[in-house]
């Protein structure tokens, strides 16, 4: 891989130098093993060691099929699906490589006894394959990780609706933690020239989850003057929010667990936080009953906040742990717009709550291309920035994803694959001088308050 690497850095190589690169038989990759699905059986989730199922291995490259482009990997980064992965909850991901096999005898090529995890890369195209036209080698990308096959009508109107829609690198295989990653050349997007290969790798599944979730018309269709409240709002898919709130003229009202987060989300430029860690906000009283007193005072919180108004729009992925309070806050006829359930996908709520106050719930899961690709054109403008806490070495991604799982991260973790060192890939110096303080503002450093350990029970996707 070196010669790849090296003409990456050389910066002066056209592109039919890139087509004529010889491309290696194996490349290394962090993988998963499937004899090892039951590695943690009857391991309580929240004692499983993701350090003991991610491993670094040798694998063969892949053929590159129609509509497809080989990439090679300069960053990638660690999302909560790799953390699920590694855990085989809710489930082992072999079994959406077995089911993606049966689909053709291309689909055949990801169901193997390893899996190539990773939903987020930036690097260089390599080799595509035929019927792409858009994109040539030599050219620098980043990829949002929607696979779809597009052959039923339901994914023309919305792709994510499409029936054999799946998560490039955790229901695919060749994902974005490795040297060389495999996908759909409508995936790629081009990478903003005033960031790192390391800014760059980290923003696209939770920049692009963000933006449907709360900007879209396909999720909560924000607009100005609206009062957002945002779980998690320093952590990856929370800072996005927040960012996507700011810069739409609306008021984000984060909600975060610690001194450094809340100062995190005052260095974006929010005004109203709260660290519920801090002001005591315990919303069950056990495991089996919720707390309506604490969702009342929460809300007054709130209030105290915005003037005495309530919040038009909750951002929600937390799930189980604070979704009675998240539809309970809400004004009447307001949004609760949810994805994932990293505490728990069971949720539970008052309905009266939502029904006699005309409240909606709305369900949302990644984002279109279309979307994915709004919010990566916010980021090559300098309007929204990565929030880029670590980087790891390849071979430390194991270390990566448990320190994902056991929260002792801030914002995103990025991985270098071919990469050699943090700081190389700008192109655009000038605009990176001009937005160099806020790159910096949100390239947040952790601290010994970042250690929490996670709840156990819930994955959703």
């Amino acid at each position: 891989m070196k010669g790849i690497t090296s003409a990456i850095l050389s910066q002066n190589l056209t592109s039919d130098d890139f087509a004529a690169l010889p491309i290696p038989e194996s490349y290394r990759a962090i993988t998963l093993h499937a004899d090892e699905v039951e590695l943690f059986s009857g391991v309580p989730v929240q004692d499983r060691d993701p350090r003991k199922s991610v491993h670094l291995d040798d694998v063969a490259v892949p053929e590159v099929g129609p509509g497809e482009a080989l990439v090679a990997v300069m960053a990638s980064s660690v999302n909560y699906n790799t953390v699920w992965s590694s855990l085989f909850e809710p489930m082992p991901s072999f079994r959406f490589l077995a089911r993606y096999g049966k689909l053709s005898p291309l689909g055949r090529r990801h169901d193997q006894p390893y899996h190539v995890i990773g939903s987020d890369l930036a690097g260089v195209v390599l080799r595509t394959g035929p019927g792409v036209f858009a994109w040539r080698p030599g050219d620098e990308v980043v990829a949002h990780c929607l696979s779809v096959e597009l052959e039923s009508p339901d994914g023309h109107g919305d792709t994510m609706l499409d029936p054999d829609q799946r998560i490039w690198g955790y229901e695919t295989n060749y994902g974005g933690l490795a040297e060389l990653a495999l996908v759909k050349a409508n995936q790629l997007m081009p990478k903003p020239a005033h960031l790192t290969w390391e800014e760059a790798g980290t923003p696209g599944l939770v920049a692009s989850t963000a933006y449907r979730q709360l900007v879209s018309r396909n999720g909560a269709a924000m607009k100005q003057g609206d009062n957002v409240l945002i779980w998690g709002a320093s952590g990856g898919v929370g800072a996005f929010a927040t960012q996507f709130a700011l810069a739409g003229g609306a008021n984000p009202v984060c909600v975060v667990s610690s001194p450094t987060k809340a100062a995190i989300c005052r260095a974006m430029g929010a005004e109203a936080v709260i660290d519920r860690a801090a002001e005591g906000f315990e919303f069950w009283k056990d495991e089996h009953t919720q707390n309506p007193a604490e969702w009342k005072r929460f809300g007054r919180r709130i209030r105290d906040l915005t003037g005495g108004e309530d919040v038009d729009i909750v951002f929600e992925h937390p799930g189980r742990d604070t979704f009675g309070a998240s539809v309970y806050v809400a004004r009447k006829g307001g949004t609760i717009v949810t994805c994932a359930s990293t505490s728990g996908f069971r949720h539970e709520y008052d309905n009266r709550y939502l029904w006699m106050s005309l409240k909606r719930i709305v369900g949302s899961h990644f984002a279109n291309y279309r979307e994915a690709w709004e919010a990566n054109r916010l980021i090559v403008k300098g309007k929204i920035h990565p929030t880029l806490s670590e980087t790891y070495a390849l071979e430390d991604t194991a270390q990566a994803v448990y320190d994902v799982y056991r929260n002792r991260h801030l914002g995103k973790v990025g991985v270098l694959a071919l990469a050699p060192r943090e700081g190389l890939g700008v192109r655009d110096f000038a605009m990176r001088e001009r937005h160099l303080d806020a790159i910096n503002r949100f390239r947040v450093r952790p601290t010994a308050d970042r250690c929490r350990t996670p709840q156990a029970g819930g994955f959703a996707f």
